[in-house]
């Protein structure tokens, strides 16, 4: 289909094939199983299916939405054999993510006339968000951007020494202050330090609480409130970090984020070393929110932009 008549870049494209193997392997051990003894798609193959897809976890809703396109397929065109299934599969599925309202691939757009971009980052303690944000300040710093980064979940000084590194490594200033300082503090004196520099853009490290979703909500709600004094429509996108090694956690966390805060966009990390890829698909597709990158590997260029197109080509090909 042309979904697939895409050049990719062939470099990112074999570290996203290594960092989807295992997901792939499990995938595709459970998919031999399901249709082990049948020639023809029929209702117990897409029974079996149904099972591999949530045990790759997908998701129950979008398991459902891609066992109906195959039954539709298979009933138009009477005949479906076997070995035709996972082509049908990768097809449908690219079909599904084409029909949401997200872009096929898309970095921070930083536009001239906000300056400086400001970048709010929210996610629990775990799942890689301050590895996240120093592999996007290494990525827009390449790109020739001025990177301030806001050091504003003091509720562990390991996450303010880990920023630090990060900070050090990229080459780009951090403002931070003591360990239990008032996190909406930090991201004022932020905003203010990058406002002073001329910075373009601003990445602002939060706690990574879910125990408590008032509090966090309303420690999320005061940062945007302060910031806003020196940024008048601060924060310009709210990166919400999840672990894609989770699965149906992950799941969990992008629900009581996106209840609590405005989250604008999302990053899947950890999809290397777990069999738990499939995440990304359900993900993309239950939440009206675009999947701006995913982590597939420990290498400060393996974040990338979520192309929908190279993954399905990756996890089914």
């Amino acid at each position: 289909m042309s979904f697939f008549k895409r050049i990719f870049s062939s470099e990112k494209k074999e570290t996203l094939d290594k960092g989807l193997e295992q997901s792939k392997s499990s995938f595709f051990s459970k998919l031999t199983k399901a249709v082990a003894g049948k020639s023809k798609v029929d209702d117990e193959v897409l029974d079996n299916l149904e099972e591999v897809l949530v045990s790759s976890d997908v998701g129950v809703k979008t398991t459902l939405k891609i066992i109906t396109r195959i039954e539709q397929r298979v009933a138009n065109d009477k005949y479906v054999g076997t070995d035709e299934l996972n082509k049908i599969l990768r097809e449908e599925v690219a079909s599904l993510l084409s029909e949401t309202n997200i872009g096929v691939a898309s970095e921070f757009e930083i536009p001239k006339n906000k300056k400086p971009y400001v970048i709010m980052v929210v996610g629990v303690n775990g799942v890689g968000k301050t590895t996240t944000i120093g592999k996007l300040a290494y990525q827009l710093k390449k790109s020739g951007y001025k990177v301030v980064l806001g050091a504003a979940d003091t509720f562990r000084a390991a996450a303010i020494d880990q920023l630090q590194i990060w900070a050090d490594q990229v080459g780009v200033p951090i403002v931070k202050q003591q360990m239990g300082s008032d996190p909406a503090s930090v991201a004022f004196d932020t905003l203010q330090s990058a406002v002073s520099q001329n910075a373009d853009v601003v990445i602002i490290d939060t706690a990574g609480r879910l125990h408590n979703k008032v509090n966090l909500m309303n420690e999320l709600t005061k940062v945007k409130r302060v910031m806003q004094k020196v940024v008048h429509d601060a924060p310009h996108d709210v990166l919400l970090v999840l672990d894609g090694s989770t699965g149906q956690n992950a799941f969990e966390q992008a629900t009581q984020f996106t209840a609590t805060t405005e989250v604008t966009c999302l990053a899947v990390t950890k999809l290397d070393g777990t069999a738990k890829g499939g995440v990304v698909i359900g993900i993309s597709d239950q939440f009206k929110i675009p999947v701006k990158y995913i982590g597939v590997g420990e290498g400060i260029e393996d974040l990338q932009v979520f192309n929908k197109y190279e993954f399905v080509d990756s996890f089914f090909n």
